[in-house]
């Protein structure tokens, strides 16, 4: 996946602000030690000094010389761990406590990049586009379902019930979800909770450790469009991470201004995403119809065949609440 330059380099100030951590809490361990134990200064300085002329003898061919000095370098580090283990800590105390132990955090290993810098590039990057969305985060304790009416509606259906099972069924969905989730289509009127759930279970899903991408279909679109036609960092970064991420979440589909190039990009992050099995959920205030005129048949059938419909249904509840 390609990364804009600026994200390279604050991955890469993690990474060494990660390294720095690490060293100075080994210096603060060591320094807490040698206060009651002066005598590991000494081991070390053994240690130091076996290793130096270690390479000298290996330089000269001194077998025999080389087998004494290992064994000293390996006497002084049983005694230093024997002290480390009489204070009640475990053997590996005075080792440098990196958060990759792989690649000593600094992100490579024989030249190659480490996952660690990989998932570290990915964090910022899904961070930065999940900025887009000025909603502020919501949870599933958050939703009423005391504020969706109880009568039957026009369709002989109670608002209460369909909201409280849709609630439940996505509850379920973050709590289980995996790379073999289904996607999901919220559909209906605008002020329903659709905006709220999805913004639910995107908490829940990055909880779990997933890399997750949350915007409104018009700002993620205009971000691809922008690159696209060389008015950002990279030519496709946004769309290669829409496509790529482990739940994709495209709120209000089709409050976008509509041209060629966003149906057909709509149409591309759909179909690669259905065809790579990755879930997506979509929200809209348009019906079937309404998203076949928009979008054409290709698109709506896509998401028809293969999405789990959820119609939310009941009074505009943002209304409601400034009425309360």
């Amino acid at each position: 996946m390609a990364y804009s330059e600026s994200v390279y380099e604050r991955a890469k100030k993690e990474l060494e602000k990660r390294r720095a951590t690490a060293q100075a809490e080994r210096d603060l361990r060591h320094s807490n030690l040698i206060l009651n134990h002066p005598e590991i200064v000494e081991l070390e300085k053994q240690m130091a000094n076996a290793s130096l002329e270690l390479i000298r003898s290996a330089a000269q061919g001194k077998k025999v010389e080389i087998q004494r000095l290992k064994q000293q370098s390996l006497d002084a580090q049983a005694k230093r761990r024997e002290i480390v283990v009489s204070e009640g800590y475990p053997e590996d105390y005075l080792d440098i406590p990196y958060s990759c132990k792989k690649c000593e955090d600094t992100g490579f290993i024989d030249g190659r990049m480490c996952d660690c810098f990989e998932k570290t590039l990915k964090a910022i990057s899904y961070a930065d586009l999940c900025k887009i969305s000025p909603v502020k985060k919501s949870g599933f304790e958050d939703f009423k379902i005391e504020l969706y009416p109880s009568d039957l509606d026009e369709h002989g259906v109670s608002p209460r019930k369909q909201m409280n099972d849709i609630a439940t069924y996505c509850i379920n969905y973050a709590n289980d979800f995996s790379l073999s989730s289904p996607s999901l289509l919220f559909s209906g009127k605008t002020g329903l909770g659709k905006t709220h759930l999805s913004l639910a279970i995107a908490d829940k899903v990055i909880d779990k450790g997933y890399n997750l991408i949350y915007g409104s279909a018009q700002n993620l679109l205009n971000k691809v469009e922008n690159e696209h036609f060389g008015r950002g960092d990279s030519k496709t970064e946004t769309l290669d991470k829409m496509l790529d991420c482990d739940l994709l979440i495209l709120d209000d589909l089709g409050a976008e201004f509509s041209t060629q190039f966003t149906v057909a990009t709509i149409y591309n992050i759909i179909n690669s995403r259905m065809l790579t099995s990755l879930p997506t959920i979509i929200s809209t205030n348009l019906n079937p119809q309404e998203l076949e005129d928009r979008y054409t048949e290709r698109v709506t059938s896509r998401i028809i065949s293969s999405y789990i419909p959820l119609m939310f249904c009941g009074k505009d509840i943002r209304q409601i609440k400034k009425n309360i």
